[in-house]
């Protein structure tokens, strides 16, 4: 199994026409996604041709959804307009929105975030600021290289896409039922916890990566949910180890305050919820090895 997108999701790209949509739409073919078609209003009717296979682009998300049955979408839209795009889908009524855009305005994250809240959280939101997610032999919705793992027992959420790819192609000889990238911003819509619950659900999910990173209290507040609800190993990272005192580090979402937010109060926080910490991507690896052979 697979959380939140498997072989079943039918997947709209909202941007799909736009040079950074249309490289990722083929690459998402290739990793045997499948994309069900376009959504950019000035080229509705028209018909996309990727790699051989024809692409409807529809005006809306909402005719998007009635016309194909899609039930998730990965946004590939200019930070300018990504709001109102995420705000379409919401409105759709799509299950689950994937948005890869960086440098959207947090405010206005804020905002769509909030109103998927008051619509009653129909619409799941993953990142922004995200890789997407992968499901290995079944789907890939986002950034993420599809060749650099298979399926297996570990599911891995991160906030940090570089270090989502390098735990992925590290573990690759075990495999990944999902691979979430949440995002790094400030303002993210699914978080740690929601994906552990998925995975903790998950009936082929059997170990769990954790990445997080300076900044912020989403780890602290993990690792006390973890504590209470996780029954399945859990393997953890913190980006920032070695991260000048006081700095902002890599991500917005990066910022230390005080004692709280900083690598060591993260790790502390996790070990004390009974997670192995890696003080490296590479020792993360080793310890999920360890993990993997106790089962």
């Amino acid at each position: 199994m697979a959380i939140f997108l498997n072989e079943n999701s039918k997947v709209i790209v909202q941007g799909m026409t736009g040079s950074e949509g249309m490289k990722h739409t083929r690459r998402m073919l290739k990793a045997g996604t499948e994309i069900v078609g376009g959504v950019n209003p000035r080229k509705a009717g028209t018909k996309v041709d990727v790699d051989g296979v024809s692409l409807p682009v529809f005006a809306s998300v909402q005719e998007a959804i009635s016309e194909t049955g899609a039930n998730a979408s990965v946004v590939f839209v200019p930070p300018a307009f990504s709001k109102a795009a995420v705000i379409e889908a919401i409105d759709a009524e799509i299950e689950l929105v994937i948005v890869i855009t960086e440098g959207i305005p947090v405010h206005d994250s804020v905002t769509f975030w909030n109103y998927a809240e008051s619509k009653g959280n129909k619409t799941r939101i993953v990142g922004p600021n995200c890789p997407g997610i992968a499901s290995p032999g079944k789907s890939n919705a986002g950034i993420t290289p599809a060749d650099i793992t298979g399926s297996g027992p570990i599911g891995l959420v991160s906030k940090s896409g570089t270090l989502t790819y390098q735990l992925m192609y590290e573990l690759r000889d075990i495999g990944f039922s999902t691979s979430v990238g949440i995002g790094g911003d400030p303002v993210i819509g699914t978080t740690h916890i929601d994906c552990l619950k998925a995975f903790e659900e998950d009936p082929e999910t059997k170990a769990i990566v954790m990445i997080g990173e300076i900044g912020g209290d989403a780890e602290e507040r993990a690792a006390e949910y973890i504590k209470n609800h996780v029954t399945k190993p859990v393997v953890g990272y913190i980006a920032g180890f070695t991260a000048p005192e006081g700095k902002t580090m890599g991500h917005a979402g990066a910022i230390i305050s005080g004692s709280a937010g900083t690598a060591d109060s993260k790790k502390e926080a996790l070990e004390a919820a009974g997670v192995k910490v890696g003080k490296t991507p590479s020792e993360t690896a080793r310890l999920m090895r360890e993990v993997v052979e106790n089962l």
